[in-house]
């Protein structure tokens, strides 16, 4: 018998090779090499797994195609079913809603909200146009859509307006002794005092001794700044002359506001059988005119301090801006018409007005426009003030004149409430504002924030509101809270409101 010696290199792995095809052995290379039923078999289990992985993955894709197919048809379907319903027509807010609560608009609110992320509008140089925006041209052109540069000057003189408020507030009693202007290139000249020529029963004051300042018969309402920067007044291209006044603040005021019937004006030669004499509204023309025991009326101090700066600045080119809100709007009127009329070499006077009601007959509106008076009025559509007093509405097509001879000329002539109003208008309108329900009561319609608010996001009045405006929304929020939208009064409002400082805030001065 032949013995074998075995060979070490089969008991190491790495050498050890399977393979299906049929090779001699090395041990024995004289026979084939023998397989067993059992190799044969895991042999032919290979082969078919090998078969069965192959149909198995083309069996997956025709699948995955097929499931594509079918949901690209589902997808066609419900796109031609979503489409017929026309999701965007049922739920336009809704819509809305998620575009307002995205997460590029919500920085931009949380910007918004920021007092110390406020932004303004960077200033353009206004040498070359600052005539054609003070009202050279009734403002032709640049109010529909709204000019730029006219935006940012109506807001200012907004603000003007709004350092009077809170100068009263701070002190309703007294004088205030400092007035925080926004602008701080302008200083404060003078102070300005009216006095109402109604007298209250003494009986009052002593059943509210704390709300003394309410009846008193004269109060601060406004004061003249000018500009003492030289920097801003090239900028300007003129130096500025602003003379700001407040809304209605206290008793006596709102007693004036009610005194509608139309009183002439004072003329060098009366004739008061002359219906087509100028005549403007009593209240506010007693507020103008009536002087104090302790001082001179609001239209002698005004003459004189408005003389005075005239003077001073001679030789340098000037212009007098008359803004206010409100009653401040009314009596703004009456003080742009004084110192057109009374004072020597007058410089170009306009009128910026917020939310203010109508003041005179045809014959005032007349009468301001051949003294070269310019007026601009900002309205808003939901404003009530605006359209008082008045009986006969001047919104009609004949640009609020009744046709020449006819009967309403007649009747408007010899009405005691016959009510014009004066000047260019720019009207906004309450709806608007992404911000602010369309519904907003009376107080949020006039406040002068929101008047501020509106004008900085206006556009034109065929456009949605500016989506760059920039001014802060934290004075209409802290004062209107119950006029804006809920969508702005939940979680997103306290992404910068933490911490409730109310202190470094001022209440919306108008709203009071």
């Amino acid at each position: 018998m032949q013995t074998l010696t075995p060979n070490a290199d089969i008991f190491h792995t790495k050498r050890i090779r399977f393979t299906c095809s049929n090779q001699t052995s090395t041990l024995i290379p004289t026979k084939p090499l023998f397989v067993s039923p059992a190799t044969k078999t895991n042999r032919e289990h290979l082969k078919n797994l090998e078969n069965v992985l192959k149909n198995s993955s083309s069996t997956s894709i025709d699948h995955i195609e097929n499931v594509t197919s079918r949901q690209e048809k589902t997808n066609t379907s419900t796109s031609s079913l979503l489409g017929g319903l026309n999701l965007a027509r049922i739920w336009p807010q809704m819509k809305a809603a998620v575009d307002e609560m995205s997460p590029k608009h919500l920085k931009r609110l949380q910007r918004l909200l920021s007092k110390s992320a406020e932004e303004r509008s960077p200033k353009s140089k206004l040498g070359s146009k600052w005539r054609e925006l003070h009202g050279l041209n009734n403002w032709a052109g640049l109010l529909d859509p709204l000019d730029e540069d006219l935006r940012r000057e109506l807001v200012r003189y907004g603000e003007f307006v709004q350092a009077a408020y809170h100068a009263f507030h701070s002190d309703p009693e007294g004088s205030p002794t400092h007035v925080a202007l926004q602008d701080v290139s302008f200083k404060v000249t003078k102070s300005l005092y009216a006095t109402s020529s109604v007298r209250l029963p003494k009986w009052i004051d002593d059943v509210a001794p704390d709300l003394r300042w309410m009846t008193k018969q004269t109060s601060w309402v406004g004061y003249v700044a000018v500009c003492d920067d030289p920097r801003e007044i090239r900028r300007m291209g003129r130096r500025e002359i602003v003379i700001a006044l407040r809304g209605t603040a206290t008793l006596l005021e709102w007693s004036e506001n009610f005194r509608p019937n139309l009183v002439s004006m004072p003329e060098p030669k009366p004739d008061s059988s002359d219906p087509t004499r100028p005549k403007v509204e009593c209240g506010f023309n007693s507020l103008y005119t009536t002087s104090s025991q302790h001082g001179p009326s609001l239209a002698e101090s005004l003459i004189e301090e408005i003389s005075r700066l005239v003077e001073l600045y001679a030789g340098e080119e000037l212009s007098i801006s008359v803004t206010g809100h409100s009653l401040g709007a009314a009596i703004a009127l009456l003080a742009a018409d004084d110192i057109a009329e009374r004072v020597p070499h007058a410089p170009p006077v306009a009128v910026f007005s917020f939310g203010g009601p109508r003041v005179g007959n045809r014959e005032f509106a007349d009468r301001l426009d051949s003294k070269g008076v310019k007026v601009l009025r900002v309205v808003n559509s939901q404003d009530v003030v605006t359209k008082v007093p008045g009986i006969f509405s001047d919104n009609d097509k004949n640009n609020g004149r009744s046709r020449p001879g006819g009967i309403m000329e007649m009747v408007e002539r010899n009405n005691p409430w016959a009510y014009s109003h004066v000047g260019a208008e720019l009207r906004v309108d309450m709806k608007m504002s992404p911000y602010l329900k369309p519904n907003a009561d009376v107080a949020c319609c006039h406040d002068l924030e929101a008047y501020l608010h509106l004008v900085d996001g206006f556009l034109a009045s065929n456009c949605p509101f500016r989506a760059n405006a920039k001014r802060s929304l934290r004075k209409l929020l802290d004062e209107q809270r119950s006029n804006v939208k809920v969508l702005y009064t939940g979680k997103s409002l306290r992404l910068n409101r933490t911490v409730h400082d109310n202190g470094d805030v001022l209440p919306s001065p108008s709203s009071s």
